[in-house]
């Protein structure tokens, strides 16, 4: 059977490893794994969210409200945003494969970091545009000009904080690139980590009605961190009515499930849940950079739930996350981005305590 041409070029996305392979290949009791590779939040959901689910669950058999009436007032409240502003996606990563069908040919490029979630260049491959990267993992603005003047892509990826390194690109440098760019390219900034960087340095923080002034940008957001919604898929993108409708024509109907949507409308309700787990994970970062500098290796600044281990030719990132999987310790190793570093979701005092010895035992 022959498929089409493209895909000759596009390598499968490679997910964090589940709790269950590790039990099935390595015996390791459930109880006994320690999950931080997926960037998921360790407190788990909001328990009230979690009874919302339950309650919903006997309506499984129905179709949701494809409007997502209740969900999109829900975001446009705590934007300050019109409802027409608003796209919902199964996770944000639906809503980037609606702007790349929407936008992209073979005949287009794409721009991005050096190093960035894998999503872009894959449905960009799709479409069969070309990717252009920069030559920094970092969202430096000359290296993003000198490429944009170059190529003139279609599309330009901000993605801010970073995925897979977890930098940071402050407000004033994204709206610098995004003035710097004609208005037949589109600026996509993916906000998937945003209320991690907004906590920690509010000249991170972008809110996406600061971008409404601007026909070619949308912001893309998501339940899957911060809110703990990572299982139910729910994401979305803000931007101006012109570009949201055009997107629509991309989506199918029921993009979400019954139990998801219900989920998203009440985690909308109540910020405390976000709150405590951004609290939680302020405290135990910084065992993560006490323990680098302790050990002699560096790491990325994260404005994230998540930080990026480098290390030197001494130790070798790939060794490291397999000893550590055989643990019960599952971490990401980002080898397949040609760096040698793994990225560590921070996780609940125990389970960094668990990562802590494990890694000192398998470098020792």
């Amino acid at each position: 059977m022959k498929f089409n041409k493209v895909l000759e070029d596009i390598k499968i996305y490679e997910a964090g490893k589940p709790i269950e392979l590790v039990v099935r290949e390595f015996g390791i009791a459930p109880e006994n794994v320690v999950k931080l590779a997926s960037n998921e939040n360790p407190l788990g959901t909001n328990p009230a969210v979690a009874k919302v689910i339950a309650d919903n669950a006997h309506k499984a058999h129905l179709y949701p409200d494809d409007s997502m009436f209740e969900l999109k007032a829900a975001l446009a409240s705590k934007y300050a945003v019109q409802e027409n502003n608003l796209i919902i996606g199964a996770g944000s990563d639906q809503v980037l494969e609606f702007i790349s069908r929407a936008v992209l040919n073979e005949n287009s490029s794409v721009l991005m970091s050096a190093v960035t979630f894998a999503m872009y260049e894959i449905y960009a491959k799709q479409m069969g545009a070309k990717v252009i990267r920069t030559a920094s993992y970092a969202h430096q603005y000359d290296e993003f000009m000198e490429a944009y003047r170059m190529h003139k892509p279609r599309i330009v990826y901000l993605c801010t904080p970073n995925n897979p390194t977890g930098d940071g690109t402050s407000k004033e440098e994204v709206l610098a690139i995004i003035h710097a760019v004609d208005k037949e390219t589109l600026v996509v900034v993916d906000g998937a980590y945003m209320e991690y960087a907004a906590a920690k340095d509010a000249n991170y923080a972008i809110s996406p009605n600061e971008l409404l002034g601007f026909e070619n940008v949308i912001y893309l957001g998501t339940f899957s961190k911060a809110y703990g919604l990572g299982g139910m898929r729910v994401g979305y993108g803000i931007a101006q009515p012109e570009l949201i409708h055009e997107l629509y024509k991309m989506r199918p109907p029921f993009n979400i499930s019954t139990l998801s949507l219900a989920a998203a409308i009440e985690a909308c309700k109540d910020d405390s849940f976000v709150k405590e787990s951004i609290a939680l994970h302020q405290e135990e970062i910084k065992r993560y950079e006490a323990f680098a500098k302790e050990q002699g290796f560096g790491y990325i600044e994260s404005y994230t739930n998540f930080i990026t281990y480098l290390f030197d030719e001494t130790m070798d990132s790939t060794k490291i996350a397999d000893a550590l999987l055989k643990r019960g310790v599952i971490i990401r190793n980002l080898a397949s981005y040609e760096m040698n570093a793994i990225r560590i979701t921070i996780g609940t005092t125990r389970q960094n305590d668990i990562f802590f010895k494990h890694f000192l035992e398998v470098t020792a």
